[in-house]
């Protein structure tokens, strides 16, 4: 008999849900997942924020190094020994860097005593490129004449540091400064200084 009771408790409890008409679509049960089935976010190597953020933090850190040249070298070094180092450096980012070489070509170097070495440069834009491999110089310029005191001045020189386009026509009105005769030789052979 306990057999009788099961199966016919079983059959109540099938009875007793709801079954499913032919004119209603049989219920679908929802199942939910434990995580999500989609990929998470995963952002891209740049973020503007982070970039800023990170520009400001190497802000402060560079303020708060303090570095002390009391004891070292202080030896003399000469134009001629800054002029030289400027035309290696220049020669080495000609083939190394052609974007910096083109920007500080320009550059002009002087020595105005044992400690300061003033740096003339055209635009800003330039000092930017220049300001990339400033240190390596620097540090290179420093270490090669001894002379570990040496304080780098910027100075913007709009004048003097323009670049002057040498034309054909240029050039051969130099030369009629020197001989007059050219002017009545190009009168009478035409030529062409385009």
């Amino acid at each position: 008999m306990p057999t009788q009771t099961l199966e016919k408790k079983q059959e109540v409890e099938i009875k007793a849900q709801p079954q499913p008409t032919p004119e209603q679509p049989p219920l679908e049960v929802i199942k939910k997942a434990s995580k999500p089935l989609s990929k998470p976010n995963i952002s891209s190597g740049f973020s503007i924020n982070s970039f800023i953020n990170k520009e400001e933090k190497t802000d402060e850190t560079e303020k708060s190094v303090i570095v002390n040249t009391d004891n070292l070298p202080e030896h003399h070094f000469t134009e001629t020994d800054l002029q030289n180092e400027w035309a290696e450096l220049l020669k080495q980012l000609r083939t190394k860097d052609p974007i910096v070489f083109n920007a500080i070509k320009a550059f002009k170097l002087h020595k105005i005593d044992e400690k300061i070495i003033q740096i003339s440069y055209p635009s800003d834009s330039a000092k930017g490129e220049f300001d990339k491999i400033s240190i390596e110089f620097f540090n290179h310029f420093k270490h090669k004449v001894n002379n570990h005191s040496i304080v780098f001045e910027f100075k913007k020189d709009h004048e003097n540091l323009k670049i002057e386009i040498v034309t054909k026509k240029k050039i051969f009105e130099k030369f009629v400064e020197m001989n007059p005769l050219l002017k009545d030789l190009d009168d009478l052979m035409k030529f062409d200084l385009s």
